[in-house]
């Protein structure tokens, strides 16, 4: 099936008892153990159900009888669907003829078919669960089983848990077990009922048991014991009801069981289809789906007293014995003919007319059945038989005592013989008429359809149509069996079929026995012989000239990927040439024929060897043009993206253009002007663009300032550089004086005269200074408060010029007490809080340490003007070297102990 992605059967065949059931549990549970390597859960679940089901079928289908201990008293065809790796993604049952009727001497429900189920319930079923069904484990206590129930059946407790655990994996609800355990319950009590006639009046003699029925199926007991005791009858617009004699009551309630049964039973098939079905599969989408199909069907029987049940059951087996000819012994033969094979014809047992005298239309027996069923009257057993003798009188494989007179085993007006494949049989047609027509009367139909109980509705849909409505006639349970058969054929004819032949060693149930006489009796009923002798003298394997190629011609380089010879046969012959087996094979008209399986298994491994470099030939291929369609998918978006990008920055400079393309007219210069938003890839160059419109706009607005205010600007540039975010506010928004010891207000003369001292004597001292030292301009001059190492506080004044730094005494006409050159100045250091701390650094170590202080304010500007002046000036001065601005905590201005070599400077100023 993997290989050729071919449907496949297995037809298993053989007498009652012979192994076929377990065969195709082998079958099975090798399927589910070579399976899903990768444990998909959905498979998992598919194969578990496909697994539980046999357990379930073989509890409500099999029995034990005389023969076999697990009789299949029904036929299951299984079809097992499979997904394109080889899974089992669901299945399907048919089921063939439920066996309903008893033999071998059982009373009715005697018979096997239900004496697994019945025994497993009652011996493995809890107590509590018995008296809700009102059971007793005694089998003997009914009469359906009773005859029966001395039979050593080895069932115990465990199956009945194992069959309720499996159909909690298949799916039945905990509702619905309930159900079915009610509905054979019930059955158990129906075969309990005693019919009596009091008069004209039919009785039940134990109406307790009626409502126990009732009760089981829920429905009302009135309407059960109605449907028991009458019959509802339509006389054109009357509507009657018939009361039933003893017989008819009987009758009527054995057929409402095994009705009920049979119902239960296809109800079962039913669900587990439902569960199993392959559903929503689409072959586009998931690959081709292959099926397995594995038939199991009850096995040809020859039994003391054979009846309608066994003449369908071994017209089946004619059925398969003649696929089997026709498929292996005949066409086979025929088609070595027909391909100009030389070949001697081996002669073989033609089943062909038996199954013709059982199933030709108007001439088979079950046609002449039918006919006696159609009549109008009364039509008997007999009436049957005669009309069997009449026109089947003459044919070769039929025979009957009217027919053979001294042939006495035989009886009159009841049996015939069938001269089958296997064996003669002889039928007995008590019976053949009912069973035939398996009539089961409409008011039972209706009584189930009206059962509250939603299972059962649904088993009895045909329970809605009125009395008085004309229905078609049913077609009888013989042309039902030989359709299901017809179908059941043409299904395995359709696929290829493979064959499992099993053998009976012995009739004593022994695994130690093996009776060589009765095992050679099969080989040769089952045509065994003929198939090894055909097989033997013929071909193992066949296969048309185009498929062997497609599947072979990697193997030879003469054939690969493809030939160049006159035809497939000549490329077949040279791909066989080439691997050495020539003198293994025949070659017909249109297919080569392989005769040992030797060589079909050695082209196999060569396949497989070569099918490893193939698959790695076209993952590279494939692979090669997966990293090629990468590749220019990746070109194009590279591409695109090259050109979008181009796109975006045009558009972005040309946004800028037009927004700042009359900045020069504004009177802010564009300052307003909102900046568009850049492309990621022209955030840097945003960056640049904006420092230079900022420069430019600098330059426009320094371009309109007065020469003579430049310096204070360059000062005040200084500062904010320096300054920045270090100080809240650096005085940049007034004027800076620069030298404000000169700015002395002339109320602050007079105090001074009046105090005794001359404050402009100061300032002539700087004039002084101005002349001996020579320098050009003053920086910046202020009252200031020194800090000595001892942390004590005078109060003092800077004057810093182009040149000097000094530290002067306001209160001795500014004297000069310290001069320090501005090129041993290396660094100034402020503080960023509110004390106005400011320490000059020197070369030699002592740093001047002081305090600005203004009696106007704001007084932090000072630190700002002093910081912009010096840096300002350094800035401009080739001779100063390089000079640091640091920065100190506020909480470090008192207990200086020279520790301001170790801060990192923070802005170098050059």
């Amino acid at each position: 099936m993997k290989r050729r992605s071919k449907d496949t059967c297995i037809v298993i065949s053989g007498e009652s008892g012979a192994g076929k059931t377990e065969a195709s549990k082998y079958i099975m549970q090798y399927i589910a153990a070579i399976t899903n390597p990768s444990q998909r859960a959905e498979v998992e679940r598919v194969k578990n159900i496909l697994l539980k089901s046999n357990c379930v079928l073989e509890a409500f289908g099999n029995a034990k009888t005389n023969r076999n201990d697990n009789s299949s008293r029904f036929g299951k065809y299984m079809d097992i669907n499979f997904d394109f790796k080889g899974d089992p993604i669901g299945g399907h049952i048919n089921n063939y003829l439920l066996e309903k009727v008893s033999h071998e001497g059982f009373s009715f429900f005697g018979s096997p078919f239900l004496k697994i189920l019945f025994v497993q319930l009652l011996q493995g079923g809890s107590d509590q669960m018995l008296r809700s069904l009102h059971l007793q484990k005694d089998a003997s206590a009914y009469n359906y089983i009773r005859a029966g129930a001395q039979l050593k059946v080895r069932v115990l407790s465990v199956k009945f848990k194992a069959v309720a655990d499996a159909m909690k994996v298949i799916g039945f609800k905990q509702e619905e077990i309930q159900t079915v355990y009610k509905i054979v319950a019930a059955i158990l009590h129906l075969g309990n009922l005693k019919f009596s006639v009091d008069g004209d009046t039919p009785l039940i003699e134990n109406g307790k048991v009626v409502s126990v029925i009732a009760d089981l199926l829920s429905t009302k007991s009135d309407m059960v014991e109605k449907a028991l005791l009458f019959r509802t009858v339509a006389t054109g617009r009357d509507v009657i009801d018939k009361q039933h004699t003893e017989q008819e009551a009987t009758y009527g309630r054995d057929a409402f069981a095994k009705a009920i049964y049979e119902r239960l039973f296809c109800w079962i098939v039913t669900h587990i289809n439902d569960v199993i079905e392959v559903k929503n599969y689409d072959n586009t989408i998931h690959g081709k789906n292959t099926v397995i199909g594995v038939l199991d069907i009850y096995g040809f029987e020859i039994f003391d007293n054979n009846s309608f049940e066994q003449f369908c059951i071994n017209y089946c087996n004619e059925k398969l014995q003649q696929l089997f000819i026709q498929l292996v012994l005949k066409q086979e033969q025929e088609e070595y003919q027909r391909e100009g094979i030389p070949w001697k014809h081996i002669d073989y047992f033609n089943n062909q007319i038996i199954v013709d005298l059982v199933e030709q239309q108007h001439k088979g027996i079950i046609a002449i059945l039918d006919d006696a069923c159609m009549n109008v009257g009364k039509v008997t057993d007999e009436m049957f038989l005669e009309a069997l003798n009449n026109k089947l009188g003459k044919h070769a494989h039929f025979s009957s005592r009217k027919l053979c007179a001294t042939d006495k085993i035989l009886e009159f007006d009841r049996d015939f013989r069938i001269k089958h494949y296997a064996g003669d049989v002889i039928y007995s047609v008590t019976g053949f008429i009912d069973k035939n027509k398996d009539t089961l009367f409409q008011d039972f139909k209706r009584l189930m359809y009206n059962s509250s109980n939603p299972v059962l509705k649904m088993m009895w849909p045909e329970g809605k149509l009125s009395i008085t409505e004309v229905t078609k006639r049913p077609l009888t349970a013989a042309t039902l069996f030989k359709n299901s058969m017809i179908a059941l054929v043409d299904n395995l004819a359709s696929k290829e079929p493979y064959y499992v032949r099993c053998i009976k060693p012995n009739d004593k149930k022994s695994p130690q026995l093996f009776d060589e006489e009765r095992c050679r009796h099969q080989v040769e009923y089952l045509g065994l012989l003929e198939n090894v002798r055909v097989r033997r003298a013929g071909f193992a394997y066949r296969q048309t000239y185009e498929k062997f190629l497609h599947r072979y011609k990697m193997i030879s380089e003469f054939t690969w990927p493809n030939h160049d010879l006159p035809s497939d046969k000549e490329a077949v012959k040279k791909l066989i040439e080439c691997c050495g087996f020539q003198h293994d094979v025949a070659y017909g008209k249109t297919k080569i024929f392989i005769r040992t399986p030797r060589t079909l298994f050695t082209l196999e491994e060569l396949h497989a060897k070569m099918l490893v470099r193939i698959v790695l030939f076209l993952q590279k291929v494939w692979r090669g043009t997966l990293a090629r369609l990468r590749y220019k998918r990746t070109r194009a978006a590279l591409t695109i993206l090259k050109y979008y990008r181009r796109y975006k920055v045009k558009s972005y400079i040309r946004e800028v253009a037009r927004r700042f393309q009359n900045v020069r007219s504004m009177k802010d210069y564009g300052k307003h002007v909102q900046w568009p938003t850049p492309p990621k890839v022209l955030r840097r160059f945003e960056e640049a663009l904006q420092t230079i419109y900022h420069r430019w706009r600098a330059s426009e607005l320094i371009r309109s300032i007065p020469p003579k205010d430049l310096p204070q600007l360059r000062a005040k540039v200084a500062a904010m550089e320096v300054l920045k975010g270090h100080r809240a506010d650096i005085g940049l928004q007034r004027a800076w004086e620069g030298n404000y010891i000169a700015l002395v207000s002339a109320s602050a003369v007079i105090n001074a005269k009046k105090r005794g001292k001359l404050p402009m004597a100061g300032v002539q001292d700087t004039r002084k200074l101005k002349r001996k030292d020579k320098y050009m301009n003053v920086l910046f001059s202020c009252h200031v408060r020194k800090v000595n190492r001892f942390n004590k506080v005078e109060d003092r004044a800077i004057f810093i010029t182009d040149r000097h730094l000094y530290k002067m005494d306001p209160m001795k006409q500014y004297k000069v007490m310290k001069t320090i050159p501005l090129y041993n100045l290396i660094g100034l250091s402020v503080s960023n809080g509110k004390d106005q701390l400011v320490v000059f650094h020197t070369k030699d170590n002592k740093d001047l340490i002081v305090c600005l202080f203004s009696k106007q304010p704001p007084n932090d500007s000072r630190i700002g003007e002093l910081v912009g002046v010096l840096a300002s000036h350094f800035k401009r001065s080739v001779l100063a070297g390089t000079a640091a601005i640091y920065f100190i905590g506020e909480a470090e201005k008192f207990g200086y102990l020279n520790p301001l070599r170790i801060h990192v400077p923070l802005v170098h100023v050059v």
